[in-house]
């Protein structure tokens, strides 16, 4: 084996800033979807950097002793990122096991998630959940983000063993220079899986996020950076162009990919040679603005506490909105990422530092040290089946409760008890579903929801096949696709055709949305999608309704209700021109914070906002639908409120799963007056 010493790397600073640049971006992505929208290529970035420096590291061991210590480099290892993690695996299993901070019906996948990010498999268990991470689809857990550092752990346990083997390779068989060698391999392996990420993208995109052969070609990408130091830049002028052109490349990934990427595929090579070529450029270049950019304190510092605040970040967004009082309002949102930061600094003060720096002998001994790590996996993994026993019998409870209310609802419920005359004097001491499982209470036709970053304009068909069968489209955003179940069994039970096409924070209407941006082009190119295809489908009616409080454009100086108004008006005449009726729903009670926290603890009667506070000040569905010939509008705000103040739990039926959307449950009894609209338009 070569003995010849591996040049140096020498000192880079500007690392650790590439460092708190792609923290960053994922925070930010995870704060502000729709300001950040491909934030989460600083994951990419990550790999990268733990490419370049790992194999460094182990390539001069290797070079040096003509082996790697593979129980030193994993104690190491463990030691560096085991106690972080395992902390904040250990706050989420308390959080889930108290229940006061998040939904029992979320108790089952939120531990199952926490054992596979105990023993570093996430990124699989997430695959074969076939999880859209870019869609933002469902209820994510506390610990999603964990994919990442599962896949980077797998990372550490493989690389050292390859490069060991490929060494003994290069001397005993080959005769040749082992870095040469290795490098070959890495390449081949690089490409390899580089054309496997295309291919799995193209085919399988959801999964294919998350697997680690699909991703191990960006930490190849730093690696290959290491063993030929012939790649990074020398001279001055090489390396401001090689570190402006990464650092272009970096922020033009963040600022225009989003969802509808396909990610990672070719996309992901934007990201990663941008990272790779930034740290090419070295410190060449005293004058380099970037550099020294990287360089400056602020960003030290957070490429210092990166870790923790990548560990920390995730788990506080999801459970900030079950905290009392609290919303993800934009001042929410800032405190909350200032205390993100605190608590990392904390923990890299008080966990990381301490831990990588153990004194005591037996502490650093590798066997010593992975034992303590498999122990510490044990624990969070027995503290996930201790929090499972101790609530599964109120899981079990609630989800029997509103299963069979679902099956057999009982007179009187919900909707019914203020619609049906016969009910007038009925009361309920019920609430159904109970406050912790109402967010499981949610249509189940998820893959018909079009997320926000979506553009394509799905249509999912339910009920009958038949040519003659009426045929219905509910249209809208996330407020007509809470009521997908319920249509889906109308269009069952009486024979009619039914058509979705629902996509969040994009109500059907010609009039532009005021946030613009991805989400915005997104949702005029799919409202142009559906008015074509229902001026083509022949359909006998189409049932819309939208968030009254989406924000749209104004149109020079009119107002905002009416620049609204007339969208609405403008799309719907595109349809009742072919000869289609329209029903326009006039929008629920929307309240400030998921009124479920407080019936945690409080009787619904004292749940209760004003009604001034729940409705919107004027909804544009109803200003549109008036006297509007071919329109029939439908208001339920008298089942939602009185003439003062607007109720959560109506005849015992739980009306929300959210702080504006209802739960299933309760949409299902609104469909004997949902039914007989639909029923008076088809046949007019």
């Amino acid at each position: 084996m070569s003995t010849r010493p591996a040049p140096p790397q020498g000192h880079l600073p500007h690392i650790q800033g590439l460092r708190a640049l792609a923290v960053l971006a994922v925070v930010l992505y995870h704060f502000w979807p729709a300001r950040f929208s491909g934030g989460y290529v600083g994951v990419d970035v990550f790999f990268v950097i733990s490419g370049f420096l790992i194999t460094g590291h182990l390539v001069r061991e290797l070079t040096s002793t003509g082996t790697v210590h593979i129980g030193r480099f994993w104690a190491r290892r463990a030691r560096r990122l085991l106690p972080a993690s395992l902390l904040v695996l250990l706050f989420c299993v308390t959080v889930v096991a108290l229940r006061q901070l998040t939904p029992i019906s979320a108790l089952p996948e939120e531990l199952r998630q926490i054992v596979a990010s105990a023993f570093s498999v996430q990124n699989w268990y997430l695959a074969s959940a076939a999880t859209d991470y870019l869609g933002q689809t469902g209820d994510p857990t506390t610990v999603q983000h964990y994919w990442s550092l599962s896949l980077e752990e797998q990372f550490y346990v493989l690389w050292p063993v390859l490069l060991v083997l490929t060494g003994w390779l290069a001397v005993k068989r080959i005769h040749g220079e082992h870095r040469k060698v290795i490098a070959v391999v890495v390449g081949v392996l690089s490409i390899a899986s580089f054309v496997s990420c295309v291919a799995l993208t193209a085919a399988y995109p959801a999964p294919a996020y998350f697997v680690t052969p699909v991703r191990l070609w960006e930490f190849g990408v730093g690696a290959l950076l290491s063993l030929l130091p012939a790649l990074r830049a020398r001279r001055p002028l090489t390396s401001a162009l090689l570190g402006g052109a990464g650092l272009v490349a970096i922020l033009f990934s963040i600022s225009f990919f989003d969802g509808q990427t396909a990610f990672p595929g070719y996309a992901a090579a934007v990201p990663t040679i941008g990272a790779a070529a930034v740290i090419a450029a070295t410190n060449a270049a005293r004058w380099w603005l970037p550099a020294r950019l990287l360089a400056i304190r602020p960003l030290r510092f957070t490429g210092d506490i990166s870790f923790s605040l990548y560990l920390w970040h995730w788990p506080l967004i999801v459970i900030a909105p079950s905290v009392p009082f609290w919303g993800l309002s934009l001042a929410h949102r800032l405190a909350l990422l200032a205390l993100s930061f605190v608590v990392a600094w904390l923990t890299k003060r008080f966990i990381e530092d301490p831990a990588r720096t153990w004194r005591a002998p037996s502490l650093r001994r590798p066997r010593v040290v992975l034992a303590l790590a498999l122990a510490g996996m044990t624990v969070v993994g027995a503290g996930a089946g201790a929090a499972w026993a101790v609530n599964a019998p109120t899981y079990e409870r609630d989800a029997t409760a509103l299963a069979a209310v679902r099956a057999h609802p009982p007179a009187c419920f919900g909707a019914q008890a203020v619609l049906d005359i016969r009910c007038a004097d009925s009361r309920s001491a019920s609430v159904i579903p109970t406050p912790g499982f109402a967010g499981a209470d949610r249509p189940t036709e998820q893959k018909c929801f079009v997320q926000l970053n979506d553009s394509r304009a799905v249509a999912c068909r339910f009920g009958s096949r038949t040519t003659d069968a009426p045929s219905i489209a509910l249209v809208g955003d996330s407020h007509a696709f809470q009521y997908v179940s319920t249509f889906r069994a109308m269009a069952e039970k009486e024979g009619w055709s039914l058509t979705t096409y629902v996509k969040g924070a994009c109500p059907w209407n010609t009039t532009p949305l005021a946030t613009g941006g991805a989400f915005g082009a997104a949702c005029s190119e799919w409202r142009d999608e559906v008015t074509a295809a229902l001026e083509g489908g022949d359909f006998d009616v189409v049932f819309t309704t939208a968030l009254a409080a989406t924000p749209f454009a104004q149109a020079g100086h009119e107002s905002t209700l009416h620049a609204a108004a007339s969208g609405y008006r403008a799309a719907w005449s595109r349809v009742i021109s072919e000869g289609t009726r329209v029903i326009a729903l006039v929008d629920n009670p929307a309240w400030a914070t998921d009124p479920n926290k407080c019936l945690q603890t409080r009787s619904p009667e004292a749940c209760s906002v004003s009604r001034d506070d729940a409705l919107a000040a004027s909804d544009p569905i109803r200003a549109a639908g008036e006297d509007f010939p071919g329109v029939t509008v439908l208001d339920f705000t008298p089942v939602f409120c009185s003439s003062s103040e607007c109720l959560p739990v109506i005849g015992g039926a739980n009306a929300y799963r959210d702080q504006d959307h209802l739960t299933t449950t309760f949409t299902d009894t609104l469909a004997p007056q949902l039914r007989a609209a639909l029923r008076d338009a088809i046949t007019r």
